[in-house]
């Protein structure tokens, strides 16, 4: 092995060439699950999961499907990657006011359902988080990060089991209606539901 002259190793030796084969390898398999990632998810918030196929996802993402089958080669594994670069899910933040956080909460979580088109995802994890633990334990992350601000200003008022049913009628709120009816609640049935839950945390 030959040594630059700072003393460092030099690239134009054998092992320096294998460290740079190695990042620019160790780069392309990580561009790759990126862009297959993007797209997995794409097709999954446009189209609904049956649409989650290699085929579908490959030429989505511009691969072919033999690279797709040989890193995923479940479509479990492609619904996977669509949640991991999903991110964290939006807030409002809170300012201290009850009633108007979770108002501004719940009107958050509603823009979201149509803009990230939650509704296809949480059909999804439905459907293979009771049979799949990765997709589960993705499941789990993402019901935490949805629940957390609800759960913390709700929390000021109510403990417990009190605490867990509130968060559950908060969240049922808006993904019944989109659900069972394909449509999201209006702004006065948002705050019309806060009243209620409000009302029942309130009441001994």
């Amino acid at each position: 092995m030959t040594n630059g002259v700072d003393g460092s190793p030099d690239d134009h030796s054998i092992d320096g060439r294998r460290r740079n084969q190695t990042s620019a390898e160790d780069a392309r398999v990580a561009r790759t699950r990126a862009d297959v990632s993007a797209a997995a998810l794409e097709v999954l918030t446009t189209e609904g999961w049956d649409a989650v196929t290699h085929a579908t996802v490959a030429r989505v993402a511009g691969y072919s499907k033999t690279t797709l089958y040989t890193h995923w080669p479940s479509r479990v594994d492609l619904l996977g990657l669509a949640l991991d670069v999903l991110g964290e899910m939006p807030h409002h933040t809170p300012t201290g006011d009850l009633r108007a956080d979770l108002i501004g909460e719940m009107t958050v979580f509603r823009d979201a359902v149509l803009s990230l088109r939650l509704d296809r995802i949480l059909l999804a994890l439905a459907h293979w988080g009771a049979t799949e633990d990765d997709i589960a334990r993705v499941r789990t992350r993402l019901v935490a990060d949805g629940e957390s601000v609800v759960r913390t200003v709700l929390g000021r008022v109510a403990g417990g089991t009190r605490l867990d049913a509130a968060v559950a009628m908060f969240s049922g709120a808006v993904i019944c209606p989109v659900l069972m009816y394909g449509e999201t609640p209006t702004d006065e049935v948002v705050a019309a539901a806060v009243d209620i839950v409000l009302h029942g945390v309130s009441t001994d």
